[in-house]
């Protein structure tokens, strides 16, 4: 990366989480293409590059739970956190767990039991649902190993959920889409921080942006934390939210 820290430690301590958390601090990580793509064909993976790659690895690593939609969770076909030597060290040193749980945003827990969620994973995922799902649905998903959690009645509560991850020692909290969770959570005040990777790409066509919800009435304001450039062109931002 260029003007930008390049090695692992230093780009370990450029996107560490604060210190001393006393509650969940969510990090949103999203690519956009110039234009405001947010997918190519239908998925984010044609807007990323490596050097994203990295740095969206490095924030599973340093976080304590991948928050995620369960319809991009399925559209992108995830699979649980995998050790690698340098996650294993880095989570070691950092005194986290071996991995972090993907922790899975569903009101009608649509999530397939066969999903490599359930049978490709070193930890159980945290389904956050709601009352107003199919109880055989959550039944189902927790005799195939997931931890279900009921926050809210006909919406997940996101509050509620973060609470609930909060209780299971997971203030890390890192999100990674899709949209519609994005939304939700900018509607409920609930990000702290943003982090926004540029893609030199025009991509045009009917894309939806990275958020998506019903608005608020007055708009978020956040400051511009970092700005890092690669030798591939991509820009990496950083915003964090400003207190009143």
């Amino acid at each position: 990366m260029s003007g930008a820290p390049q090695a692992d430690g230093e780009l370990e301590d450029f996107y560490a989480y604060p210190e001393g958390l006393e509650r969940p601090w969510v990090r949103v990580n999203f690519v956009s293409s110039l234009d405001g793509a947010v997918t190519i064909k239908g998925r984010s993976r044609g807007l990323s590059a490596p050097e994203d790659q990295r740095v969206l690895g490095l924030i599973r690593d340093l976080s304590d739970v991948v928050l995620v939609g369960v319809s991009t969770a399925v559209l992108e076909g995830y699979r649980g956190v995998k050790r690698t030597e340098v996650r294993s060290e880095r989570r070691s040193r950092l005194g986290l767990s071996p991995v972090p749980p993907i922790a899975l945003v569903t009101r009608s827990c649509s999530l397939p039991v066969d999903s490599p969620l359930l049978t490709d994973t070193l930890v159980p995922p945290i389904v956050l649902t709601c009352q107003a799902a199919p109880a055989d649905r959550r039944a189902a998903l927790a005799d195939a190993g997931a931890d279900v959690v009921v926050a809210g009645d006909e919406q997940v509560d996101l509050p509620a959920a973060l609470a609930a991850l909060d209780e299971r020692g997971l203030r890390r909290i890192g999100c990674e889409g899709g949209p519609t969770l994005f939304g939700s959570l900018v509607e409920s005040d609930l990000v702290d921080e943003l982090c926004l990777t540029m893609s030199p790409l025009l991509a045009g066509g009917d894309a939806g942006r990275i958020a998506k919800g019903t608005g608020v009435g007055v708009p978020r304001r956040m400051r511009l934390l970092s700005a890092l450039h690669t030798d591939e062109s991509l820009l990496l931002l950083r915003y964090a939210r400003m207190h009143a």
